[in-house]
């Protein structure tokens, strides 16, 4: 569930923001009335979206989107004058007055966006270290002088031995190494 901060100056709009989005299934963690209280919210978070508006006491809107976490996006409601009716950079504005529908369709465009992008960053492989890649390395070496294998089929053993025994490939190449020396 994408975690969703809610900032207005005037905490009756964040309240009443929130009701809007909680009533609807998201989950609202944090309701502030400063971009100082927003930015702390957000750096106890691991990602999401800031709901806000244009101009708090401490900062206005776009001072606090350059000091949000990379990982959070921002959805700011306001009169279409204040931002001049064309989007800054990484910021979806959502015109006053705001109807409740658009308000809803658009969180929820930003939150598959980013349950996307989640899934696209797990789904890359893990980049080992030199470290790990020598470990891996040296039990093929082994297992090719000791058993005449291919490096491909070095290779190929180790990883069917990482998927039976339900380890990850570096401790079972650690595995055959200590095997070996034994």
């Amino acid at each position: 569930m994408t975690n969703i901060i809610v900032a207005f100056s005037k905490p009756e709009d964040g309240k009443n923001i929130k009701s809007i989005l909680v009533r609807n299934g998201f989950q609202v963690v944090a309701v502030c009335t400063s971009g100082g209280q927003a930015l702390s919210a957000a750096d106890c978070l691991n990602g999401g979206i800031v709901v806000s508006g244009y101009r708090f006491e401490d900062m206005m809107y776009d001072e606090l989107r350059q000091c949000l976490p990379g990982d959070f996006d921002m959805l700011l409601i306001s009169s279409p004058a204040r931002w001049g009716g064309q989007c800054p950079d990484r910021v979806i504005c959502l015109p006053m007055p705001l109807k409740v529908h658009d308000l809803l369709n658009t969180l929820e465009m930003m939150v598959q966006a980013q349950e996307r992008i989640r899934r696209r960053r797990r789904s890359r492989p893990k980049e080992r270290s030199r470290e790990e890649q020598d470990i891996i390395t040296e039990a093929k070496t082994l297992l090719m002088e000791r058993n005449n294998m291919t490096e491909s089929e070095a290779h190929r053993y180790i990883q069917k031995c990482s998927m039976d025994s339900g380890t990850n490939l570096v401790e079972t190449a650690q595995m055959v190494i200590s095997l070996i020396h034994v």
